[in-house]
Formats: C-alpha cells, sequence, structure tokens
C-alpha cells in the first residue's frame, strides 16, 4: 500500500527552443505537444520502413514480423494510440495547416492498427458521451470484471459487433457528420486491405489486418482496466466508475494516460496538467474513495485483475487518507465490491 504522493510523471517544464522546434512550433496548437512531432518522425524513421520491407522483400518471413512486433508494441503503439487520443480531444494543428491533423488518422494509424476515422467516432462520438453507462457500447457496467470469460465475451463482442453498434449508435443519436466519416474510413481502410491482398496478402494481413485485432485487443483491456471499479451506487461518478494510475513508465511514455478520472472529469485537458490536477484536488479523490494506484498501468490493473490477485492490487494501493489507512482487507473488499457484475440486461 502506496502512501506517498510525491508525484513523478511528466509536466511541462518550459525551455529554450532552437530554430527547428520553433518552426514547428509555428504550426501546433499548442506548443506543448512538439513531443508529438518528434513521435512522428521516431515512427517515420524506425516503424514504417518494416512495412515496405515486407511489401517489397524477395521472401517473407514471419520471423520479422514478429520481431516487428514486439518492436513497435514496446516502443511505439502505446505512445501513438495515446497521441491519436489527445489529439481527438485537442486539435493537434492549426486551422490553416488542418490537412496536417489527417495524418494521424488517415496515414499513421493503418499501421498500428487504428482505422481511420474511427477512434475518434468511438472515443468522442459515443464513450465521453454516454461515460460507461449502458448506452456505451463499450460499457464494462454488465461484466463481472475479475472473469476471464466475460472480458473474452466484451472482446469478442467488439470485434464482432463493434462497427455495426457504433454506426447504429451515432445514427440514432444524429450525429452524422461523425457517422459518415467513421463509415468512410472504415470502408476505404478494408478497400485498400483488399488491393493490396492481391499484390502481396501475407504483407497486407501482417502489415494492416492482424494489428486491427491486436490494437482491438489493447484498447479493450486497457478500457476494462480504466473501468474496472464502478460504484453500482453512483456508477455515473467518474472518481468512481474511473482509476488513476500515477508514478509509472506508462505514463512516462504515454502522455499521463494513467489519470483517467482526472481525463473524464475535464476531458479536453492538456496532458501535462493532469498531474499537477490529480495533487491540487486529492483530497476530493480521497473523500469520493477514489481507487489510485501507483506504478501500475491499466494494462497490470487487467492482468492483475485477470488473475484475480487483489493482494498485488492492495499492495499499489494509495492511501489517499494515511492518517486513517485502509487495511489490506478493506482494500481488497471495497475493490471487489467494485468488480461485481450489474444486474444488466445482456
Amino acid at each position: 500500500m502506496q502512501t506517498a504522493l510525491s508525484i513523478t510523471d511528466p509536466i511541462y517544464q518550459p525551455k529554450t527552443h532552437n530554430f527547428i522546434d520553433k518552426w514547428l512550433i509555428s504550426l501546433l496548437t499548442d506548443e506543448r505537444d512538439l513531443p508529438f512531432v518528434y513521435l512522428w518522425l521516431k515512427i517515420i524513421c524506425f516503424v514504417l520502413p518494416f512495412p515496405v520491407y515486407f511489401y517489397w522483400a524477395d521472401s517473407f518471413s514471419w520471423w520479422l514480423v514478429a520481431v516487428y512486433y514486439v518492436w513497435q508494441l514496446a516502443f511505439f503503439t502505446g505512445p501513438y494510440i495515446l497521441m491519436l487520443h489527445n489529439t481527438s480531444h485537442r486539435a493537434f494543428f492549426k486551422k490553416e495547416y488542418n490537412a496536417l491533423n489527417y495524418v494521424n488518422t488517415w496515414v499513421l494509424g493503418i499501421f498500428f492498427g487504428e482505422t481511420p476515422e474511427s477512434y475518434y467516432a468511438h472515443h468522442i462520438g459515443m464513450h465521453h458521451l454516454e461515460n460507461n453507462l449502458p448506452d456505451d457500447h463499450s460499457s464494462t457496467m454488465k461484466y463481472q470484471r475479475d472473469s476471464f470469460l466475460h472480458f473474452l465475451h466484451y472482446y469478442f463482442s467488439f470485434v464482432i459487433l463493434g462497427i455495426s453498434q457504433l454506426y447504429q449508435y451515432l445514427t440514432l443519436k444524429k450525429r452524422f457528420k461523425i457517422r459518415n466519416a467513421f463509415a468512410s474510413g472504415e470502408f476505404s481502410f478494408w478497400v485498400l486491405c483488399a488491393g493490396l491482398s492481391y499484390f502481396n496478402f501475407e504483407a497486407t494481413l501482417a502489415t494492416f489486418i492482424i494489428p486491427v485485432f491486436l490494437t482491438r485487443f489493447l484498447m479493450m483491456a486497457g478500457n476494462w482496466g480504466q473501468h474496472a471499479f464502478i460504484d453500482p451506487q453512483t456508477p455515473e461518478n467518474n472518481y468512481r466508475n474511473s482509476i488513476t494510475c500515477i508514478n509509472s513508465r506508462y505514463n512516462q511514455m504515454c502522455f499521463n494516460d494513467g489519470y483517467h478520472i482526472g481525463h473524464h472529469n475535464r476531458p479536453a485537458m492538456h496532458w501535462t496538467e493532469m498531474p499537477v490536477e490529480f495533487q491540487k484536488n486529492v483530497q476530493r479523490y480521497a473523500e469520493e474513495r477514489a481507487l489510485v494506484f501507483e506504478k501500475l498501468d491499466f494494462f497490470a490493473v487487467w492482468l492483475l485483475l485477470m488473475l484475480k490477485r487483489y493482494d498485488w492490487l492492495a499492495h499499489f494501493y494509495v492511501q489517499l487518507t494515511p492518517e486513517k489507512p485502509l487495511t489490506q482487507d478493506q482494500i481488497i473488499g471495497l475493490m471487489k465490491e467494485r468488480t461485481k457484475q450489474f444486474d444488466v440486461a445482456w
């Protein structure tokens, strides 16, 4: 059980910029997003050469594909998706350079299993508006959230029905602009895959098709971890239907994504402000009995729940009221109460 609230996660530190940085900043809506530009350059230099080689090599090697997946997952997939997340909430480039905003969704994303416009449609067009409640088709409420069988149902339901459910939801809510962009992006992606398959099916399978299912698994596991603990009395309460993870390597790599409670409270808050917001409002977190973990990320939380290792989760639980600390049994009891399946019809 952690008691320290000293935050080591990244915040904005003003610095002197060189002339290249200054020119890049002149294109951006917010200079604090400069790291995203350099992430673009790293992806172009260290990720995209692999797919190019897959298509043009004399022989295809699944061993090299395995190396590519490990390389990509270890260093680039998380940062890319969280860059996409942040730039979905806050415009990346200024209006006069708006065409560059499509690079994230229509160019880079397809190499990370993100079909064009699908992330925005799901996350902005549905998830934040419905807040993990029943109209949110990625809601975790109706599942027993420490059950691997329930998670498999959750994942395969999303893979099989997710596209049609999201399309129907956006239609019902009359969010036609988002729906049409989503439909055009999804359709264009699979047409591209069909066309490239005629040229080189193995390369297309490795580069574009398999990553869709891998990424959607990661996104569902992450969302499960983010919304695994829900107070059944107030499921709409962000402090009690989400968690926060502080002081983790994941936050260093993925732009403070661990601050999920704060993100749901203020979706447009810049990622560099999240640790400060948490520290300023820690008393509110304590009053709401919010679940905060240190040195974990959402995927670790998901895995520990699948293993039912509540004792390990309790070890990383942050005591927000150290003057009245909870015992390990009390922490475990609180977590188990909040992972119970709701009485919602399937």
